[in-house]
């Protein structure tokens, strides 16, 4: 490596937890830390700023977990995840991260983690798709959204999906309308379609989907053509299969 020294990153909302962290690299001269944060938003931020070589990262942080967060990084550092629930070690060793540690971790382990991160820093390009790994295996293994995360230049929005009203497919892209605004996210309307819950989310149109709650009424136009209007009166397209789904669903 070129640089004289490892650089790091320490993320976890609790204080011990940062501090074991911190003594345990004391011994490791070789590695200095750039900051520690004790949330996701503040992660991201000193993450894009400083460009650590590797973070330990908490998964199950408030308002932001860890797994969110690498999805909102420019260049995701090499992680080594740090994490007080099994099945959350257990699916950092399916995506091959670096590593995990589970809490409370002895210094061995920690150091064997340690020695994993350098040598997965030998291979940047293999790095880079580990992270995309751990971001595809995110969106695999959720069940339902309960929120979706948006990054705008500097700025982050957390959208709970109760206050969707209605997404709309605009190319790479999805349109997500709420009580917050407008707003883009890079997914499919596939993926919104198997995350979100399909007892308040009906896919009516290939291009749409509603939440169920805002619907103000159906409307026929034609022999075989319907619209929904919505409550704020939008008026969107359905497809026969839409239609169905409607009336089971209704």
């Amino acid at each position: 490596m070129q640089k004289s020294k490892i650089t790091t990153i320490i993320i976890d909302d609790e204080k011990l937890a940062r501090e074991i962290t911190k003594g345990y690299l004391k011994n490791h001269p070789e590695v200095e830390i750039l900051a520690e944060c004790s949330n996701g938003f503040d992660a991201i931020k000193k993450i894009n700023e400083l460009k650590p070589d590797i973070i330990f990262l908490d998964i199950q942080m408030p308002k932001i977990s860890g797994f969110e967060m690498l999805e909102l990084l420019e260049e995701p550092p090499v992680i080594i995840f740090t994490t007080a629930f099994d099945h959350y070690a257990i699916k950092a060793f399916e995506v091959n991260a670096a590593d995990y540690l589970l809490k409370p971790f002895s210094e061995d382990r920690f150091n064997d983690a340690l020695k994993k991160s350098f040598n997965f820093l030998q291979d940047k390009f293999e790095h880079d798709a580990v992270i995309k790994n751990i971001i595809d295996y995110k969106d695999e293994k959720i069940e339902y959204l309960e929120r979706v995360v948006i990054k705008e230049g500097s700025k982050i929005s957390i959208i709970p999906v109760e206050t969707i009203k209605w997404l709309e497919a605009q190319d790479d892209y999805v349109m997500i309308n709420c009580d917050q605004g407008r707003f883009l996210k890079q997914k499919t309307m596939k993926f919104f379609e198997n995350h979100l819950n399909e007892n308040n989310f009906i896919r009516i149109h290939r291009s749409y989907i509603i939440n169920v709650d805002f619907i103000q009424h159906l409307e026929q136009t034609g022999k075989e053509s319907y619209q929904i209007i919505l409550k704020n009166n939008k008026q969107l397209p359905v497809s026969k299969t839409g239609l169905a789904k409607l009336r089971n669903t209704l």
